[in-house]
């Protein structure tokens, strides 16, 4: 395991844990291990494809799973889920990647468009009963 900061890997400073998002936090560490997205979700008892999700950053893993992860991952759970401290190295971003910031806001924007469509379909049982 390394220490963030200490090193880079395929260009990138490791420093970029603070800045990166859990999923690639999650991506790194299990890169890290050599471990196929098949087989760390298999190691958790989840679906690939959840893992996968996780690593898009199109979900996100329950508190309960966040230990295990890291536990699998061999990873400190405060880096997993802050990127500090010391962790797996992070592959270089993607120009063009999404901060999280912005992610964050986003989430922030689909939590709000449920809960309209939510009071959308009472209002609708309503005027229909």
């Amino acid at each position: 395991m390394q220490e963030a900061g200490a090193d880079s890997v395929d260009g990138a400073e490791a420093g970029d844990a603070e800045t990166a998002t859990l999923g690639e936090r999650i991506a790194a560490a299990r890169a890290a291990l050599g471990l196929s997205v098949a087989e760390l979700a298999q190691k958790l008892g989840v679906r690939a494809d959840t893992v996968a999700k996780w690593e898009a950053g199109r979900s996100e893993p329950r508190a309960n799973r966040l230990q295990i992860l890291a536990g699998l991952l061999n990873v400190n759970l405060v880096w997993l889920i802050t990127g500090r401290g010391p962790g797996a190295p992070l592959p270089r971003r993607r120009a063009g990647a999404v901060p999280e910031d912005v992610l964050d806001e986003l989430r922030a924007l689909r939590r709000r468009q449920q809960q309209l469509i939510d009071g959308l379909d009472r209002l609708i049982r309503r005027i229909s009963a």
